[in-house]
């Protein structure tokens, strides 16, 4: 459902053939490319770089929105202009129905204390600011009393973990607790939208794992919404709930890291994916089937039970109730052995050990487990709802997707 301004009630963000253009008339580097002109084509005849060209895409509210690409590609002046830090060529920037490219100096700076924060790959950090003092830097500048900027800087420290190094100094933390003060500054604000510019690519790649699982424990807690500009497919792929990818300052394709993944939108996309490690991507809700054979647990159906196995021929089956909540495993074996009991029950048939598996498991997760078991392994949500089964051979399919490409 969308309002007036066309901003749809689970967007926090919409951009709108958004341009930037370096020079003194952007107005025809637009005309040119409008035109079908490339940015070379462009710089050749006129001397003006072509930055960002059309981009248009949506970020949910609570979502982690990936923008990536290489050097070059546009990303970084993308950001910079969803709050301004530098100015649109042309286009709209639509934030809870306002249009920042619009807003007058007055209206901009208002807007940003209120909505918009932001994080760069330098810590920027006063060394001669105690930790509190800079996390509470940008309150300062807002014209927020002593006691209320200290008690939302410790607040915000106490998200990151570094409420007990308030009184600390900056040259007294590694890389990771700076860049972690910096969090904690752009999150004193409380904004709506947290724009995170290439913010953890100065770190060493285990303290970029730590920070990249500090953002998405936030992200658990408050479901604020994150901008994130990155160049490294793993990160991006790690921590997004949607990408964005941009080439030569145009925005190719956004979509899930599964989408993208499996459908690339051209041959640069492909490329950029090929070789993934898909264990860090796929999870087992992307991979299980609803193929096997499934038994709704009541009295007296296991006689019925091991009719459905042999008729499907089978050799297990998936026991739910009437609700579709997984119960267990049952085996063409097991279930044999039950039936010669006084009075069977269906129960007792169950395979032992045999444990679900959360949809949102990473696949890297789960196989040693599935090696392991008898049987494939059963696949649940997040309310023990049975959703599929993840044997051995999807698994492998599922691993091997880039192979024939590879090869």
């Amino acid at each position: 459902m969308q309002g007036p301004s066309g901003l749809s009630e689970s967007d926090t963000l919409v951009v709108r053939n958004l341009f930037k253009v370096f020079g003194d008339e952007p107005g025809e580097a637009i005309a040119l490319y409008n035109d079908g002109l490339g940015k070379d084509e462009i710089f050749a005849k006129t001397g003006m770089t072509v930055g960002v060209c059309d981009a248009s895409f949506n970020v949910r509210e609570g979502e982690i929105f990936v923008v990536m690409g290489l050097s070059g590609s546009g990303k970084s002046t993308l950001v910079r202009m969803l709050n301004r830090l530098i100015e649109p060529s042309s286009g709209e920037i639509v934030v809870k129905g306002a249009d920042i490219a619009k807003m007058s100096d007055k209206e901009l700076m208002e807007f940003r204390r209120r909505h918009i924060s932001m994080v760069f790959q330098s810590f920027a950090l006063m060394p001669h600011l105690t930790v509190l003092q800079n996390a509470a830097f940008g309150l300062e500048l807002d014209g927020v009393a002593v006691a209320q900027r200290e008690a939302r800087a410790n607040a915000a420290l106490a998200q990151v973990g570094l409420e007990a190094w308030g009184h600390s100094y900056p040259n007294e933390l590694s890389g990771g607790m700076q860049q972690r003060v910096g969090l904690a500054r752009a999150l004193a604000n409380d904004p709506s939208i947290l724009l995170m510019d290439e913010a953890f690519s100065a770190l060493d790649p285990l303290i970029r794992t730590e920070m990249q699982d500090e953002l998405l424990s936030l992200q658990e807690e408050q479901k604020r919404t994150v901008v994130f500009i990155s160049h490294d497919l793993d990160e991006a792929m790690r921590i997004g709930d949607r990408i964005a990818i941009m080439e030569g300052g145009r925005v190719i394709q956004v979509g899930t890291p599964d989408e993208i993944l499996n459908n690339p939108a051209d041959d640069y996309v492909s490329s950029f994916f090929r070789g993934v490690n898909v264990s860090n991507v796929l999870s087992a809700g992307d991979v299980a089937v609803k193929e096997q054979v499934t038994v709704v647990e009541r009295d007296g159906n296991v006689r019925s039970a091991l009719q459905r196995i042999g008729k499907a021929d089978r050799d297990f089956a998936y026991v739910v109730d009437r609700g579709q909540h997984f119960h267990g495993v049952v085996s063409a074996a097991s279930l044999e052995k039950e039936v010669k009991s006084d009075k069977p029950e269906l129960r007792r048939a169950f395979l032992p050990g045999i444990e679900p598996i959360s949809a949102s498991t990473m696949i890297g997760e789960i196989i040693g487990p599935v090696a392991a078991a008898p049987c494939g392994l059963p696949v649940v949500d997040d309310k023990g709802r049975y959703i599929g089964v993840v044997s051995r051979a999807l698994l492998l399919e599922a691993l091997n997707r880039e192979g024939p490409q590879d090869a």
